[in-house]
């Protein structure tokens, strides 16, 4: 008999990462939501708050392609202590998040806390998130996590010069926790990916990083998929999990800072996260990129609180 999973959640309403303002205030939309269902789940489980850094937004952008660095910098070593603190503890931490760029910190917790553990990394997003202040046409670092964990530089496909000190801040993001780098690319997974760059594509197809598309996820069927996403990663110890708000169509909501047609829907996306949290490796699990201001009457919220509380009652009684 499997072990049921208590649950501990981690809050981190932190956007310095992100080019759109508002993902700072998901998770209280997302509390907001909760309350219009007349449910007592905020009550019930109570979250661990990471202090953010959102007060640098009113400041200076002291490196072009690598904006508020500094801030992310603090926010990864804030929230993977947390993680880290979390998992040994015996939890299973699933973290409500600003902007996409915490995710860097997550994953960095995981690893303090499983150093010799092989990580398996599902991300369920529109986008591919590999880019490197050497390669990003924006300096957003929500659009780098991934290449942050890899260790990556993506030096082959540079289109920007730095200066050194955002080559050294660089350098200390990708070594939080002193792990570098914490994923292979044989143990990345997407699903819904549809909106990437060519420096990003270059990484996926030299790499030979698997993705589900969301045609082949209605084609083939949710269960088949989280299985063929398990086998994929039968190697790794451990499994993180990654949902994006921008992985839902647009016709599901517009509610998160970059969305992309052609997403997955509500009942596609719960399904998918509830199949694969029942695998005793998935160790801990992200919902990001909720942004109230882009939304209307709340509904992207209400979609991911909907998803969040099926999944806390399937983990609690696996």
């Amino acid at each position: 008999m499997k072990k049921s999973k208590q649950i501990r959640l981690i809050e981190v309403k932190s956007e310095v990462g992100a080019g759109t303002r508002g993902a700072s205030l998901g998770i209280d939309a997302i509390k907001i939501a909760a309350l219009d269902f007349r449910s007592s789940f905020f009550k019930s489980h109570r979250s661990i708050n990471i202090p953010d850094d959102n007060a640098a937004l009113f400041g200076l952008i002291e490196s072009r392609y690598a904006k508020r660095i500094r801030s992310v910098l603090k926010m990864y070593e804030r929230i993977g202590a947390a993680t880290r603190d979390s998992l040994k503890d015996g939890k299973f931490p699933i973290v409500l998040s600003g902007d996409h760029s915490n995710a860097g910190g997550t994953i960095a917790g995981i690893k303090m806390a499983y150093p010799d553990s092989r990580l398996g990394i599902i991300w369920i997003d529109a986008h591919a998130d590999l880019h490197t202040p050497y390669t990003t046409p924006s300096g957003n670092l929500h659009g780098m996590p991934l290449a942050c964990a890899l260790g990556e530089d993506n030096i082959e496909n540079k289109v920007n010069d730095l200066d050194y000190e955002t080559i050294e801040l660089w350098e200390k993001l990708k070594n939080v926790g002193d792990i570098s780098p914490k994923l292979e690319y044989r143990d990345l997974l997407f699903m819904t990916l549809r909106d990437f760059e060519e420096q990003e594509n270059y990484l996926i197809k030299q790499n030979k990083v698997k993705n589900f598309t969301t045609s082949e996820i209605k084609k083939i069927g949710v269960t088949k998929i989280c299985r063929e996403a398990l086998k994929h990663l039968s190697q790794c110890d451990k499994i993180y999990i990654s949902f994006d708000a921008d992985a839902l169509d647009p016709t599901v909501s517009r509610g998160t800072g970059t969305p992309v047609k052609g997403g997955i829907n509500e009942r596609e996306a719960a399904d998918i996260i509830l199949e694969l949290v029942q695998n005793e490796r998935v160790c801990c699990l992200e919902f990001t990129e909720v942004n109230p201001t882009l939304d209307s009457e709340n509904v992207m919220a209400e979609t991911v609180f909907e998803i969040l509380q099926k999944v806390v009652r399937q983990v609690e009684i696996i």
